[in-house]
């Protein structure tokens, strides 16, 4: 580039306003940048593998031609361009395609990765499904839990209404003492007794609750001939055997 005369006209009638130099040099060196880039661009040379494969496509979307030593035996033997190959004509048009192979892997990786990644999501599925089962059977077995706990707390109470009842008429035939000690409920001045008298209590009324409910029922039954679940106590057992529906709750639900 030629250097710019400081006392010609063009530089004195040059926009001098400030900041407007420097803006006009950054868009020249960028126009500069890209007619370089073009320039490069021109002028580099294609690889090895880039011509070759401009030849191939080349060579691969020509028609042949007689020069063609497979193409002129064909000829020879009746087949005319753009026929199908057979003698009725039903085999194919065009020549098979050829997959090109460029990547350095061996034969058959591509199908080993397939199956990979096919059996990854296979497994991942599997997982999936037994999670969902472990989840379907922690909500049933908390189901079952939830029930249990409420039929454990009705017979809970069913048990603490017949000792109730059974403390209250022991009482009315002046029993002082129960015939089990389970029979009534515990008083608070009861269970402040020596631990040791407690302890051989549980010991020897080692029963369920259904198992006390049950002992329970059968003797208010026999002996006060009232009926839990009715809530009605019976002249005789006579009475409670017309009358009463049965000595459990199923019978009376």
């Amino acid at each position: 580039d030629e250097e710019e005369d400081y006392m010609s006209d063009l530089f004195i009638k040059q926009d001098v306003r400030p900041g407007l130099p420097m803006v006009r040099r950054v868009k020249e060196a960028i126009q500069k940048e890209e007619k370089q880039k073009e320039a490069n661009e021109k002028n580099r040379q294609k690889s090895i593998k880039e011509e070759e494969k401009e030849r191939r496509d080349l060579v691969l979307k020509s028609a042949l031609g007689n020069e063609n030593k497979g193409f002129a035996l064909l000829q020879k033997m009746g087949y005319k361009s753009g026929q199908a190959l057979g003698k009725s004509g039903e085999g194919i048009v065009e020549p098979i395609p050829l997959n090109i192979k460029t990547g350095l892997s061996g034969l058959g990786h591509e199908e080993l990765k397939k199956r990979k990644a096919e059996e990854k999501l296979e497994n991942y599925r599997q997982k999936l499904h037994m999670k969902k089962q472990a989840n379907e059977q922690a909500t049933d077995q908390f189901r079952v839990r939830f029930k249990t706990k409420q039929e454990e707390r009705k017979m809970e109470g069913d048990l603490r209404k017949s000792q109730r009842a059974c403390q209250q008429l022991d009482m009315q035939k002046d029993i002082d003492v129960p015939k089990e000690t389970w029979f009534w409920i515990e008083r608070e001045e009861e269970d402040k007794k020596d631990e040791e008298d407690k302890e051989d209590e549980c010991t020897s009324s080692d029963l369920s609750v259904s198992e006390k409910l049950h002992i329970l029922t059968a003797y208010l039954r026999e002996e006060h001939f009232y009926c839990i679940w009715c809530g009605t106590t019976y002249e005789d057992s006579e009475d409670l055997s017309s009358n009463c529906p049965g000595d459990s709750a199923a019978d009376h639900d």
